[in-house]
């Protein structure tokens, strides 16, 4: 590991955005980590975007061309267990035979505990204090990003598997709606409207 121009030993999000020339990332994590006047980002939505960067500039390196939804759809086949293992290995030699060595790009990628690493040890970033209102509008803004990466995955996956013959060729419509009931009085609301009204308003009494 080589040492930066203070003698310090400098992080692996510094190294990597070296080799794959991503420097201006370093002012677009903090950026976007402490929000900067717009929506946080979490650290793990950031060491992915920071990662599909690398496999990104990694591919175009090799003179291919890749559009970022591929580069999505690449990245998630090389890393989530769901995926099957005969389409990891498919685009795991596609992107061989284009010169990319996958065994290299995946060791470059980060976590989001070195993402946090380079934040605050190299940046001095921290977060702003927020308020009550601010931390469960975050918090509602999460749980409705996560509601819409689960309706994009099962909607390919239905894709997927409907290209393949293996369900039924039908117009698929897929709906995600996270919900919470009461367990005491039993009442059903959606997520946001639990939040925005400060929880169940119910007297605490189980239901008869």
């Amino acid at each position: 590991m080589a040492d930066d121009s203070s003698g310090g030993r400098r992080t692996k999000v510094e190294r990597v955005m070296d080799q794959y020339g991503l420097e201006e990332w370093g002012e677009r994590l903090e950026a976007e980590w402490i929000g900067d006047g717009t929506e946080r980002t979490s650290l793990r939505d950031l060491a992915t975007e920071f990662n599909q960067a690398v496999l990104r500039a990694a591919v175009r390196e090799a003179g291919a061309s890749v559009l970022d939804t591929d580069i999505d759809s690449l990245y998630r086949t090389l890393t989530d267990d769901d995926v099957s293992r005969s389409d990891a290995v498919r685009k795991r030699r596609d992107l061989e035979r284009s010169g990319v060595d996958i065994d290299d790009v995946r060791s470059d990628f980060v976590t989001h505990q070195t993402i946090y690493t380079y934040l605050t040890n190299v940046r001095d970033a921290s977060l702003p204090e927020e308020d009550s209102e601010d931390r469960i509008e975050r918090k509602k803004e999460t749980v409705q990003r996560l509601a819409g990466r689960t309706q994009v995955i099962t909607e390919s996956t239905l894709d997927e598997l409907r290209n393949a013959d293996e369900i039924t060729d039908k117009d698929y419509e897929v709906f995600v709606d996270v919900r919470a009931i009461c367990g005491q009085c039993g009442a059903d609301y959606p997520i946001a409207e639990l939040l925005d009204q400060g929880g169940c308003d119910c007297d605490g009494t189980e239901p008869a």
